[in-house]
């Protein structure tokens, strides 16, 4: 029988194990010396509430699934219904096909073909590579088509240091800046974090703070790294998620309104533009067309293990 998230591509190196399924190229498992760093699913189950997918091309939400680019107008499937956006891009649940698999890497390929709602072929890569660095993962966009094409990336691990819930972790999140959403997620403004519950720029206990927040003005080192850090201050265990200069935002996620999951580990979203961003344009990335200077983006983030 076969999983209902389809082949699963295990990978190992410099202590780490990580599993990788064909649906999604989601990142299923995450393990540092046996101790898992991202909260995943089962062999024998489908993702749920997002984990481990990858969000292109575009992350989080647009209004309506409605959006203009290049003088079009153009109307995506709401696959939110609940709150009528249309969520997470095109390539959560498709199949991935396998390009190579080695004992400390995977690297997997979709070809995303023009439909209704988004009118222009994308060739999508993506490797996870694990070293004594922990895992990093490279996420690849080429415009195959000869107009432009908007573009955005994300991905939805949820990490964890221990059997939850997140009260009792310390978070260190490197961001000044959260975005304001509406009853139905979307962005309506701007806060400064400075004296509010938002402000962990310095490490904190999570406490009763409930995260579906966009955050951004990320504090950065001189290669342009952003530096997320969670750890459980009993068992001394963390997890550290890190984005490159590309990714200008990350959502955290805590799930309160997930039966089963509330609070059980908390979601760090690497994204290069927040919520509406095709319709804002803000951050939003036009990928020149095919064979022209600038038709392709490549992005890197990663998570290791920090005791």
């Amino acid at each position: 029988m076969l999983a209902p998230s389809g082949d699963q591509y295990e990978i190992s190196g410099g202590g780490y194990r990580a599993v990788v399924t064909e649906s999604g190229a989601a990142l299923r498992v995450l393990e540092y010396a046996g101790r898992p760093l991202v909260d995943g699913f089962g062999a024998d189950e489908m993702s749920s509430g997002g984990r481990g997918q990858l969000l292109m091309p575009w992350p989080n939400r647009i209004r309506d699934g409605a959006y203009s680019f290049d003088g079009h107008d153009h109307q995506l499937a709401l696959t939110e219904p609940s709150h009528r956006n249309a969520s997470h891009g095109l390539v959560r649940w498709v199949a991935w096909s396998l390009e190579e698999h080695t004992a400390h890497s995977v690297s997997l390929t979709y070809r995303l073909m023009a439909q209704t709602g988004y009118p222009w072929t994308l060739d999508l890569h993506i490797v996870f590579d694990l070293s004594a660095d922990g895992l990093t993962v490279t996420q690849t966009a080429t415009n195959m088509s000869d107009k432009p094409a908007p573009y955005a990336s994300g991905a939805h691990p949820y990490l964890t240091v221990g059997p939850g819930p997140v009260d009792g972790w310390e978070l260190t999140l490197p961001a000044s800046t959260r975005s304001l959403v509406d009853d139905r997620l979307l962005p309506v403004g701007r806060a400064d974090v400075a004296g509010t519950p938002y402000d962990f720029r310095m490490a904190r206990p999570i406490r009763d703070v409930a995260f579906n927040d966009a955050f951004t003005d990320l504090d950065r080192d001189a290669q342009g790294v952003a530096t997320t850090l969670l750890t459980d201050p009993v068992s001394g265990h963390g997890v550290v998620l890190w984005v490159d200069s590309a990714h200008a935002w990350l959502q955290v996620f805590s799930a309160d309104d997930v039966p089963g999951t509330a609070r059980r580990s908390l979601a760090v979203e690497p994204m290069t533009a927040q919520a509406d961003a095709f319709r804002s344009g803000e951050d939003l990335v036009t990928l020149a067309p095919t064979g022209a200077d600038g038709d392709e983006l490549s992005v890197c983030w990663g998570i290791r293990s920090q005791d």
